[in-house]
């Protein structure tokens, strides 16, 4: 189940506005370039940013997600009807053989459900063709991210083209071990509407995802900083070795 602020329509419209420059994703074009990728599966796509950035780029993509608000931004956007859109999890993915599957902006982070990460990762593995590579990024629980999280220090107010001024913020209301929920708040100044949006976050230690992948087939082959957020993610490059012949390719 996707978190409100994907599948709540006016919510899901605010996504792209309120986050600019998308910085965060230069470094999976850098990768998918570095590791030749002309089939891209984008878990978690969203509103599909990065999928529409990598078909300017040629390659073919496959965006998946599981709410249909975030799926009906990214088909109104330019060239939207080059990227295959899929709504669901990975178990409505038909058979794929690509060379890479991401999960950028920490989508890592929203699947709590410890049955449904196993299954993202699973689902993942069997979309890879042998010596295809999983890539994502997943924050630092020892930077504890969510200590800034409260109204005093993430509260703006944003002047947006062709829907007004919208004030926002989060506040946390609970830390349980490795989860996080908070609160993000949103008032429309052109109707006075205001809208919260619940959502839970878990924060993995290295080990943890390290150890989930290698469960799964997974070689882990590195783990680096996230260039634009330095000190703050792992980002994972995980593959599918190349002699495994669990299954048959699929064109």
């Amino acid at each position: 189940m996707a978190d409100e602020a994907f599948r709540q329509p006016r919510l899901a419209e605010l996504y792209d506005p309120l986050i600019s420059g998308r910085g965060d994703l230069r470094a999976y074009l850098d990768l998918a370039r570095e590791l030749e990728a002309r089939h891209v599966l984008d878990i978690g796509c969203g509103t599909g940013t990065f999928a529409l950035l990598l078909a300017d780029r040629g390659i073919t993509v496959t965006g998946l997600d599981p709410a249909q608000a975030s799926i009906d931004v990214a088909t109104t956007k330019p060239g939207s009807a080059r990227v295959r859109w899929i709504r669901g999890d990975t178990s409505a993915l038909p058979p794929l053989h690509v060379d890479l599957a991401t999960m950028t902006a920490n989508v890592a982070q929203h699947i709590t459900d410890p049955a449904a990460w196993q299954a993202t990762l699973r689902g993942a593995y069997e979309a890879l063709r042998p010596g295809g590579h999983l890539v994502f990024e997943t924050r630092d629980p020892a930077q504890r991210a969510w200590d800034t999280w409260n109204r005093a220090t993430s509260h703006q107010v944003t002047e947006l083209p062709d829907i007004g001024t919208v004030e926002t913020w989060r506040e946390v209301r609970e830390v349980d071990g490795p989860l996080v929920r908070f609160h993000s708040h949103y008032v429309f100044a052109t109707d006075g509407q205001a809208l919260t949006s619940e959502l839970t976050l878990r924060f993995r230690e290295r080990h943890e995802v390290e150890e989930d992948l290698a469960a799964h087939g997974f070689r882990v082959d590195d783990v680096r900083d996230a260039p634009d957020r330095p000190g703050k993610e792992f980002v994972f490059i995980a593959s599918r070795p190349e002699n495994d012949s669990l299954r048959t390719q699929v064109d």
